[in-house]
């Protein structure tokens, strides 16, 4: 059953790579401004090994739900979810709840997903964790902007926002 107030928000290569070493692959100032953006007050929700490797910890004036399969493992500023279905639950059906990664995290909440905000960076890397394939039948592009590289963006880019088709 799709979740309405489920986004996905994710920057991914032309080969779908996401991440090397639990670490991202490039940096695009202009993503970063758009992710704090988008997501500022609202929920975020993240895998373990996501929150691990953001450089502060939890992020600030947002809700941030972690998922982990460590039983009592707590973060400061989060709230813990030790399932998939614990974090759905916190995450609740009414404000807009961003799903920020990982890949195992995104693999099972794309199908039930009703946004996807997507950064597409025009350039393959060499990566261990990948964004899986949307299939494009079950989406419709609302926006999209090309952003060419420069001083701040190591890579031209293009940010889309699609909404589940029914």
């Amino acid at each position: 059953m799709i979740r309405e107030n489920i986004s996905i928000i994710v920057a991914i290569a032309e080969n779908n790579a996401i991440g090397k070493d639990n670490k991202l692959l490039w940096h695009l100032s202009d993503d970063l401004k758009r992710f704090k953006k988008i997501t500022s007050g609202h929920a975020v929700m993240m895998g373990r090994n996501t929150y691990l490797s953001l450089p502060k910890g939890a992020l600030p004036n947002r809700r941030n739900i972690v998922i982990t399969n460590i039983e009592n493992e707590k973060f400061e500023g989060c709230e813990m979810a030790y399932s998939l279905e614990e974090g759905l639950e916190l995450a609740g059906t009414g404000e807009e709840c961003f799903v920020m990664g990982g890949g195992m995290v995104y693999r099972q909440l794309l199908p039930i997903a009703g946004k996807l905000y997507l950064t597409r960076v025009h350039h393959t890397f060499d990566a261990d964790t990948f964004f899986p394939e949307i299939d494009p039948s079950h989406w419709k592009e609302v926006e999209s902007e090309f952003v060419d590289a420069d001083a701040k963006n190591d890579f031209p880019h293009t940010f889309h926002f699609y909404k589940r088709i029914h």
